[in-house]
């Protein structure tokens, strides 16, 4: 009998359905929160992209979550085989258009030619990080294809300084500005030789639960449930467009949200919605 059945097995073996395998989260750099007391002319200071992060291990473009980004081949096959930190990015106010970009098991050749891989670090790198910036410029100029490029550093001098570029940055449609420590060697996690400076703030949570709407939402979501990393649960109920209010973030998945400040008990002030974020 088992001898009958081998030939079976082993052609069931061979027939079965092929997986894309996700690596691990790669161990990146996050950024801080910019405060008052920070000595910003130790930094250099660059646009905040408003793109998908996107990290190469020298052979494959990978999500934050280790998920393996489905570029096309003349794309990936220019990049160095030195592992980069970057966003992919189309252009200010252009993040919706780029998520369905990246996001295609298939990737549209001709959408992809937008694309830009911008990079701002060099994973593993030595020296300081004013060392790697010059680095990073050098390597784009080798490489010399229009889709990588380096994000610019500059000193950021004084606080005056720093909050007239904002305002120029954010006026012409960006989000907001990126210090990093000139003399820090390279790390990985949450740390302040990296902070962000914006308007608003924003942050992740997770989505526990769905409020269903009232009056003009009703049938549709009136708001999210969400949980902080410190615990912290809060409705969030404004930033929807009304195609999300009909087809809400699940339950379990990670969004982005921005607010204001936070309130004395540690939940955010004037919050809303801004994406899901990517793998």
């Amino acid at each position: 009998m088992l001898r009958r059945l081998r030939p079976l097995l082993v052609g069931l073996v061979f027939s079965l359905p092929t997986f894309s395998v996700w690596a691990e989260a790669p161990a990146i750099l996050l950024a801080g929160v910019y405060r008052q007391q920070v000595d910003v002319s130790r930094y250099l200071v660059s646009e905040k992209l408003d793109g998908v992060r996107a990290v190469w291990d020298g052979s494959a473009l990978r999500f934050r979550s280790g998920k393996e980004i489905n570029a096309p081949r003349w794309f990936v096959a220019a990049l160095p085989k030195q592992p980069l930190d970057g966003e992919l990015w189309l252009g200010r106010g252009s993040f919706d258009r780029l998520s369905g970009i990246v996001r295609r098991e298939m990737p549209d050749e001709s959408d992809w030619r937008e694309v830009r891989y911008m990079i701002f670090e060099l994973p593993g790198g030595s020296g300081t990080f004013s060392d790697r910036a010059e680095q990073i410029r050098q390597l784009v100029r080798h490489v010399n294809v229009p889709w990588l490029r380096e994000i610019e550093q500059i000193p950021a001098v004084d606080r005056s300084s720093l909050e007239k570029r904002l305002k120029k940055v954010v006026h012409a449609g960006g989000e907001g500005l990126m210090l990093h420590l000139a003399d820090a060697p390279y790390e990985t996690g949450r740390s302040d030789v990296l902070l962000k400076l914006k308007p608003w703030q924003d942050t992740e949570a997770i989505v526990i639960g769905h409020q269903p709407g009232k009056g003009k939402h009703e049938g549709a979501l009136g708001a999210l449930r969400l949980r902080t990393p410190e615990g912290r649960e809060f409705l969030l109920g404004t930033g929807f467009s009304d195609m999300q209010r009909r087809n809400p973030p699940a339950i379990g998945t990670t969004v982005t949200y921005r607010y204001r400040d936070l309130t004395s008990s540690g939940l955010p002030r004037f919050a809303s919605f801004l994406r899901v974020r990517e793998e």
